[in-house]
């Protein structure tokens, strides 16, 4: 008995070296996404419309990395203060950990080399080596064409320095250990020839990570095979919850009923006056959708994009939108 026990002791005591061995492997070796690119991008006119075009009206950089007032409906960023940072998630919208979205005005980034935003965007690392948790769609933009993302860091260097810097993030465990090994390196892709509207769609799609919110996720995983079916939760200031649509074309659940007209519409009334901001108290039906600034996308990319969603599969998924926090 004496021996057994001796023996188990031992293999717990190894068991134990081994969880520890791992554990320090994933956290000081990894992420390993490669060193930032010596590049130095040549900011011209063209990039820098470019950039503010991409970043304020379809990856939405000015978007998160905004504070947005949330009293409002579709919480619209404070364009007086854009990319200063500062949104939280934390416990009480769901999240195992406190993240606050950084500042990306040069006040931040001015001590950045082009190199390492590009890395940032496109791997999720960043400056110090340190894992980005993928708030920030990352994943997305690394399929992106090189010439967008260094016209969105052009335009990135144009904001005025203003706000502050926030603490860094902090998950819970297990994922304070995971979020290392999520990193990856890039797979760029290439912008299709607008001709191409499908294509340009489903490029247009990915850069603005709709699939990242229109697709249910266990613990972060997509279920792929519901993808753009929605049903997504989110908690919204307030403590209640807001559930992601059906953008697939099924024609009772999804879009399949609807016309261009009306998809592009529904996004442009944001911008044509149709849809006044109004207040919204606790309680009250929000959403996390971000249409005030999506409503400045082209019409043409807006058509692009619902080219391209008419040839998805069409999945059956009624979704109840809103929950109302009943405390």
């Amino acid at each position: 008995m004496k021996k057994f026990l001796k023996w188990t002791a031992y293999a717990v005591i190894v068991l134990v070296l081994i969880a520890i061995a791992g554990v320090s492997y994933i956290t000081l070796a990894l992420p390993n996404v490669g060193q930032p690119e010596a590049i130095k991008i040549d900011a011209t006119p063209q990039r820098i419309a470019r950039g503010k075009y991409l970043a304020n009206n379809v990856t939405l950089c000015m978007d998160c990395h905004s504070a947005r007032n949330w009293s409002t409906f579709a919480a619209p960023a404070d364009s007086a203060i854009l990319g200063s940072g500062g949104e939280k998630f934390d416990a009480s919208a769901g999240f195992p950990g406190t993240v606050y979205s950084p500042n990306i005005t040069p006040l931040n980034l001015s001590n950045w080399t082009d190199g390492e935003i590009f890395r940032a965007m496109t791997t999720g690392v960043k400056k110090d080596g340190s894992a980005i948790f993928p708030i920030m769609p990352w994943p997305y933009y690394a399929k992106m064409d090189r010439e967008d993302l260094y016209s969105i860091i052009a335009y990135l260097r144009t904001l005025k320095p203003n706000g502050k810097n926030y603490p860094g993030h902090q998950l819970d465990f297990p994922l304070n250990i995971i979020v290392h090994t999520m990193p990856q390196k890039a797979a760029l892709g290439s912008i299709p020839n607008p001709a191409d509207t499908i294509k340009y769609g489903a490029y247009l799609l990915n850069a603005a990570a709709c699939k990242e919110c229109h697709t249910q996720a266990d613990k972060g995983k997509l279920n792929e095979a519901m993808a753009f079916a929605g049903g997504q939760g989110y908690i919204v200031p307030g403590g209640s919850k807001v559930f992601s649509a059906n953008i697939t074309p099924d024609k009772e659940t999804g879009i399949g009923n609807w016309t261009k007209e009306q998809f592009v519409s529904s996004f442009t009334q944001y911008a044509n006056g149709k849809v006044q901001p109004t207040p919204v108290k606790p309680g009250d039906f929000q959403t996390i959708m971000p249409w005030w600034k999506y409503a400045g996308m082209k019409t043409s990319d807006l058509e692009a994009i619902y080219a391209y969603l008419k040839t998805i599969k069409p999945i059956s998924n009624h979704v109840v939108k809103f929950e109302r926090n009943r405390n």
